[in-house]
């Protein structure tokens, strides 16, 4: 049988259409796109793509259900390791993991791994309803903090294993930055909703508006009867330059920004939260929460959108997916650049969440110099060549760090330099007995798909300590 040499196009909207809507940009492949693509797989005895995987689906076993036409016998395949299939498919990074390890990529384009994974689980949410069978509880009670990937991972696998688990969210809806920080165009939250019912089939209980460190303490936790704690509390807390005009009314973080659009539908007509409908964005930062922000603020009416990096377009850390999708739907970019002051002016309505206080922003044009600790070459500022680029919103893309609360409200729990938890490698657990850790709570923000393995991890860990600790 002769391969086709590229993967089977996904079908999306047009970038003229999309960038002014928040529907989901790419559609999906159909049964018969799907059906193509698997047969692609060469189905490898070594299985490399399962290696590439945090979670280590069986890749290969559900890729030959959908050659089977068995999409159901697909999505129990990938289940039995991931407990957000319908999420991964969408906005895991699968170019750098699965599909990079995939052997047919050695000569061709990789088997669409994630495509197919997207197809599966959309097909299963569409056309099964069975209610899965709840396991035997053991009587043991295990807290989860965060319902973002890693807490809603280590929350499924432990309530399979039969264990009283309760989630404890600080915001309004679950699903972390599932729902506050990754738009709807890419990740729809009727998406999100549907995986979190599936597990609430399991018996997992959910409290939201519950401010772990604020409601109730990690202590108070155990003092309640739960034996072991897991945090998944992400990493919320947003970094700034430092530079002179961050304060200015018109200068958001990513994390307000997105949170504001796609967790309390600032988007919407009929919205009560306010969010600045600029027509001139400056974006400062390469990843994909810069593209993220870009792109929102493309279909908030803006006209011109410009990421700001100091690095060139080959080192954007971003996934190239959405660099492309950025670029199609007349996002500008600003390389070898960075921000050394906002400027603003004074206004009498500063109160007026329609108006800015901001201007421009003035850069400084960047060359690459020797690489740096992590072989990425370091950007080196040009004497004398600031310039202004005119905007009037600024959007601050340049990381995240751990939210210091649960550290500040938990004796014992050891932290390192940047606010992340401490933990053992593998098991996540931390310095306190009885408190497990995974995420972005212990990385800083990284993947979806890391976040979910650490969370799996941990469950494995907390199911093993309570074994030998015995009731």
């Amino acid at each position: 049988m002769t391969i086709q040499p590229k993967k089977h196009l996904m079908p999306m909207q047009e970038a003229a259409v999309r960038s002014h809507n928040f529907s989901e940009v790419a559609l999906g492949y159909s049964a018969q796109t799907a059906i193509a693509e698997a047969n692609r797989c060469l189905n490898c005895k070594n299985r490399p793509c399962v290696e590439g995987c945090p979670v280590y689906v069986a890749i290969p076993d559900f890729i030959t259900k959908i050659k089977q036409n068995d999409f159901e016998g697909a999505y129990k395949v990938i289940s039995e390791n991931s407990n957000l299939p319908a999420v991964c498919g969408r906005v895991c990074p699968q170019e750098t993991q699965c599909e990079n390890k995939c052997t047919l990529g050695i000569k061709f384009e990789p088997v669409a791994i994630g495509r197919l994974e997207r197809f599966v689980a959309d097909y299963h949410n569409a056309n099964c309803n069975t209610v899965p069978e709840i396991p035997k509880l053991k009587g043991r009670k295990v807290a989860v903090v965060g319902s973002g990937p890693s807490g809603l991972a280590c929350a499924g696998d432990l309530a399979k294993k039969g264990y009283e688990v309760t989630v404890f969210e600080a915001l309004h809806e679950v699903g972390g930055v599932l729902v506050y920080g990754i738009p709807e165009f890419r990740l729809p939250k009727s998406i999100v909703a549907k995986e979190v019912e599936a597990l609430k089939h399991y018996g997992v209980n959910i409290q939201t508006n519950v401010v772990v460190g604020k409601t109730v303490t990690v202590d108070e936790l155990f003092e309640d009867g739960f034996e072991a704690v897991f945090i998944g509390s992400g990493a919320g807390l947003p970094r700034f330059m430092g530079i002179r005009g961050e304060s200015l009314k018109g200068v958001y973080s990513a994390n307000e920004f997105l949170t504001r659009v796609n967790l309390m539908k600032a988007f919407q007509k009929d919205s009560h939260t306010p969010v600045l409908h600029a027509k001139n964005v400056a974006v400062v930062g390469g990843g994909n929460v810069a593209m993220d922000a870009a792109r929102t603020a493309l279909r908030l009416g803006a006209e011109n959108v410009y990421i700001i990096y100091r690095r060139s377009m080959a080192e954007l850390p971003a996934r190239k997916e959405e660099v492309e999708h950025a670029v199609e739907e007349g996002v500008k970019f600003e390389i070898l650049s960075n921000p050394v002051e906002i400027l603003g002016y004074d206004t009498s309505d500063r109160l007026d969440p329609k108006n800015s206080c901001v201007k421009a922003i003035k850069l400084i044009k960047c060359a690459l110099g020797e690489p740096d600790a992590k072989g990425r070459r370091r950007p080196v500022e040009i004497a004398g060549s600031e310039y202004v680029l005119p905007v009037n919103c600024v959007i601050m893309a340049i990381g995240t760090s751990p939210n210091p609360l649960i550290k500040s409200t938990t004796q014992g729990l050891d932290v390192n330099s940047h606010g992340g938890i401490i933990v053992e490698e593998v098991s996540g657990k931390t310095s306190k007995e009885g408190i497990y850790a995974g995420g972005d709570a212990v990385t800083g923000a990284a993947t979806v798909i890391l976040a979910m393995g650490a969370g799996k991890s941990a469950a494995k860990a907390i199911d093993e300590y309570l074994d030998k600790k015995g009731k």
